[in-house]
C-alpha cells in the first residue's frame, strides 16, 4: 500500500475499538515502527546458527545418506560423495547445484598417490 494510505488508515484505526483486519494491522505496524536506515544497520541481528539436532532428520538429496555438520565451514558434508552443502542464515541449502566438491574425483586421487 502507498505510504500515505497506511498513515491515514493507521490514524483512523487508532480511534476505533473494533479489531482491525490483518492488512490494516500490518499497515499500522509499518507506519509506527519503521526504523531509519541508520537504526537498521545498528540493530542487525547476527546470522542464525544451524541446529545440529536437525541432522537426525536430514539426509543428502543425492545419496540419501546421513550428513555430517562441519562448524568451521558451516556446511553439511557428505563423506561418501565428497560434497558439502552450505548453510546460510541457519538454513541448509541442500540443492545439488549449491554443493561444492570437497575432494577430487577418484581417478585424480589415485594418480596423485602413485
Amino acid at each position: 500500500m502507498p505510504r500515505g494510505v497506511c498513515g491515514r488508515l493507521a490514524s483512523a484505526l487508532r480511534g476505533t475499538r473494533a479489531q482491525p483486519p490483518a492488512v490494516a494491522q500490518r499497515c499500522v505496524h509499518l507506519s509506527v515502527s519503521r526504523p531509519s536506515p541508520d537504526q537498521s544497520e545498528r540493530t542487525r541481528k547476527p546470522p542464525r546458527a544451524f541446529d545440529p539436532a536437525l541432522l537426525e532428520f536430514l539426509v543428502c538429496p543425492l545419496s540419501k545418506k546421513p550428513l555430517r555438520y562441519e562448524a568451521s565451514t558451516n556446511e553439511l558434508i557428505n563423506e561418501e560423495l565428497g560434497i558439502a552443502y552450505p548453510i546460510i542464515d541457519g538454513i541448509p541449502h541442500m540443492i545439488p547445484q549449491a554443493a561444492r566438491m570437497t575432494r577430487q574425483n577418484k581417478k585424480q586421487e589415485e594418480m596423485e598417490q602413485q
